[in-house]
């Protein structure tokens, strides 16, 4: 290894001198010549080996739980199967089912009841964001020594600058604030008249970093430049939230190569889009092994949700979609990749959760978790690398108490313990409790994306008895939601039931307010932005204290006066 390394780096120099290369066209100025000094194999002054590892989190966005090479898909991914064949398969792991609610427990380690973001997601025109009193992943590895990098799309609102990502633990962020937009424009409309443009460097518009390349690639080149400027005997945390394979479905014109045969565009594009995906993750690896990140490095791949059939993506054989609490919706794509694993080339089929990225990442990082600090996630690195059990035994999926209540519910059907127009969700060993409307109940199979459609007609669907608001599932024996228990098991239903009631005595108050109108881009140079300022607030506070304090000095006058 030694001696290729060696080589390796004789043959940059030969390059630099000939010529052909640059240290800027690699992206290292001379404060990164320690970086390259490590990759010729010398150590730098007064520092050993680093026994924290590098923590590279890739985040796909609506990747559905079939689209990938090893779970049956018909869409070619060679280096996620790679990778996680390598690695460690994640093949009882669940995520939120939209795309906020997973990415602020995964930053927090925390479940939506107890940030406030438990309904929806922040809207671009909605004065929210993730409280900022929760401390973030990316703070407390910056506490032990990482440098943070994030790189790909937020999503946990940008209302004010302290809401942004370089206010919550990033040294540096390069993406999108939004939920979705434009591929190669990076131009979002959140309705007709309210559009602006979302493409950030830092806390910055990036419109000189912007040459209208496709953003799955555009996001691997400035990963790309990242690790080739950072010093790999320093730890590193690199977060790169791909917007792809989100809607609009759009892809670069030759991954449609292999993929002309499937009749419905939807998912021909969304094929398209995800082979450039796949390719993209390729690159970043080989950039880890080039710069010598690899061998101590973790990789960990998820998506945030279930795919969405009507925009290409696919769940079967799991039921419903993004957007609901079938599995369909929760359960993800996921594995870790890295060589410090004992056991590579294995399947966890223990219980894991988004949350418990944030425990186990900070103790791998030698970091301290503050005992004030309620966490909803468990450290599982001995359960993924050793094959122990998990210690997590529940999930709570969510309570949203202000999603469209179930007509037919009532405190009457959940046995007085509960009120079943709710919608909620909740894992509990084998067990699984739906309450409320749970959202789009079909089961999409393979053929419905045989037709220019998606055609209907090929979904499994089923009407259930008038009145129904819960749902009881063993989802070890029955993983596709096939068979309801909830009448043969009313005990099991009371015992989930109260779990329930107890989760929701700790929940904060939902966080979703109305839009506000100076969020509109049109305002803000024609970017979506920060538009609160504190200082206003203030200002008009303190006028309103004013004006406050003259109208009570005038009723004085005026009854000393009278």
């Amino acid at each position: 290894m030694l001696a290729l390394g060696v080589l390796a780096g004789l043959s940059v120099l030969s390059l630099l001198t000939y010529g052909y290369l640059s240290w800027d066209s690699l992206g290292l100025g001379p404060a990164e010549t320690e970086a390259t000094r490590s990759e010729l194999g010398e150590e730098p002054e007064g520092e050993g080996p680093n026994s924290q590892p590098h923590i590279i989190f890739i985040l796909a966005d609506d990747q559905g739980f079939r689209d990938v090479g090893y779970h049956g898909s018909e869409i070619r991914t060679p280096t996620l199967d790679k990778l996680a064949a390598e690695g460690v398969k994640l093949e009882n792991y669940y995520v939120q089912p939209m795309c906020t609610p997973s990415r602020s427990q995964f930053i927090t380690g925390k479940y939506q009841i107890h940030t406030g973001l438990q309904h929806s997601i922040i809207r671009p025109t909605q004065p929210n964001c993730l409280p900022l009193d929760n401390v973030t992943l990316p703070q407390k590895l910056k506490e032990v020594g990482y440098s943070t990098h994030m790189v790909g799309k937020w999503h946990l609102g940008f209302y004010r600058r302290e809401c942004m990502p370089t206010q919550r633990g990033f040294d540096t962020f390069f993406g999108s604030l939004l939920g979705s937009g434009d591929y190669y424009t990076h131009f979002k409309c959140d309705s007709p008249g309210i559009c602006g443009y979302d493409l950030y460097e830092n806390d910055n518009a990036a419109w000189d970093h912007d040459n209208g390349i496709y953003s799955t690639q555009m996001y691997t080149q400035k990963v790309q430049q990242i690790l080739a400027s950072h010093n790999p005997r320093k730890p590193l945390f690199l977060y790169i939230a791909y917007q792809a394979v989100h809607s609009p479905l759009q892809a670069p014109g030759k991954y449609f190569e292999h993929y002309r045969s499937i009749n419905n565009i939807n998912r021909r594009r969304y094929a398209a889009m995800l082979a450039c995906l796949d390719e993209a993750i390729n690159n970043v690896t080989l950039a880890l092994k080039k710069y010598g990140y690899y061998e101590n490095s973790i990789i960990i791949y998820s998506s945030d949700n279930g795919g969405q059939p009507m925009a290409g993506g696919s769940n079967w054989p799991l039921r419903g979609s993004k957007g609901t609490y079938w599995e369909g919706g929760i359960r993800a794509v996921g594995f870790v990749h890295s060589p410090l694993l004992k056991n590579k080339g294995s399947v966890c089929k223990e219980l894991v959760h988004i949350t418990d990225w944030f425990p186990t990442l900070i103790t791998l990082a030698e970091g301290q978790i503050d005992e004030d600090i309620q966490l909803d996630g468990y450290d599982i690195w001995e359960t993924i690398s050793e094959g122990r059990r998990s210690p997590r035994v529940d999930i709570l999926h969510n309570i949203d108490p202000i999603y469209t209540k179930a007509k037919n519910g009532s405190w009457a059907a959940g046995y007085g313990i509960w009120n079943t127009a709710i919608q909620s969700a909740i894992r509990v060993n084998h067990w699984k409790l739906l309450t409320g409307n749970p959202g789009y109940s079909d089961w999409v199979p393979p053929q419905a994306f045989s037709n220019a459609g998606p055609n209907r007609w090929h979904n499994e669907r089923v009407s259930w008895s008038a009145g129904k608001t819960v749902w009881l599932f063993n989802i070890t024996a029955d993983p596709y939601e096939r068979v309801d228990l909830s009448a043969r098991y009313p005990d099991v239903v009371k015992e989930l039931l109260r779990r329930l009631s107890q989760f929701n005595k700790t929940a904060v108050p939902v966080r979703y307010p109305p839009k506000d109108p100076r969020s509109n881009p049109k305002l803000n140079g024609g970017v979506w932005g920060p538009w609160f300022k504190e200082d206003e607030k203030k200002k008009k506070s303190d006028k309103s204290k004013g004006a406050n304090k003259q109208k009570k000095n005038k009723t004085k006058n005026k009854k000393k006066a009278n």
